[in-house]
């Protein structure tokens, strides 16, 4: 476990029960949040190269431009 994290726990080990469980929900949601995503990202792999080999091939063939962020 890192100093930060230990950090972390002793000090929310300073809250009332309640706020504790509410601290530990929200930090088991957000890594199952994570978890989802991932799992998200892994599904869609073969469609993202798809789309990014379409991409490189329209820049390929002159059919793109180069973005202007002044022009957004």
């Amino acid at each position: 476990m890192t100093k930060l994290l230990e950090r972390a726990f002793a000090e929310a080990g300073k809250l009332t029960a309640a706020e504790q469980d509410l601290l530990a929900a929200r930090v088991l949601a957000e890594l199952g949040e994570e978890d989802e995503f991932d799992r998200a990202i892994a599904a869609s792999a073969g469609k993202l190269a798809t789309l990014a080999n379409e991409a490189l091939a329209e820049h390929r063939a002159g059919q793109t431009r180069e973005l202007d962020p002044d022009q957004l």
